[in-house]
């Protein structure tokens, strides 16, 4: 029995240790070009200024979007790190899937944000090539 708890006790109850290293993760950030003009760069799923206890307490136990926002992270981290077509692929995906669909192409890019003083840093470490949107929107249904 103690063996038994043992096993689930490190499962409940996190330890920092848990990770390597603690750093900034990336931003995703992504605009739609169309016809030739580039859109604005926007925030990929931005956090809600505010949440509501009883949400709050819901997200405890069921919150998948925020699972997806993490295989996110994961992928952007990766794609710093040792750079592959799989976390490329990924990213376009899963961005587009929440895109209204239509025409043109989508671009992504993963920024670093930090503060210097009393300033708001944006240091762009990746700018994906565009691939229209179609195309990953078919992949993505």
């Amino acid at each position: 029995m103690l063996r038994l708890i043992s096993l689930f006790l490190p499962a409940v109850i996190p330890s920092w240790r848990f990770f390597k290293t603690v750093a900034p993760s990336p931003r995703i950030e992504y605009r739609l070009i169309c016809d030739g003009k580039r859109g604005d760069w926007r925030e990929d799923r931005p956090r809600p200024a505010s949440l509501s206890i009883a949400t709050m307490l819901r997200r405890m136990l069921w919150n998948p979007d925020w699972n997806e926002q993490l295989f996110l992270v994961s992928c952007s981290e990766r794609l710093i790190d040792v750079p592959s077509q799989h976390s490329v692929d990924e990213i376009n995906t899963r961005v587009a899937r929440l895109l209204p669909s239509g025409s043109g192409d989508l671009q992504f890019r993963l920024v670093f944000v930090s503060r210097e003083g009393s300033r708001i840093v944006k240091m762009v470490e990746y700018e994906s090539t565009p691939v229209p949107l179609q195309q990953l929107q078919r992949v993505a249904a």
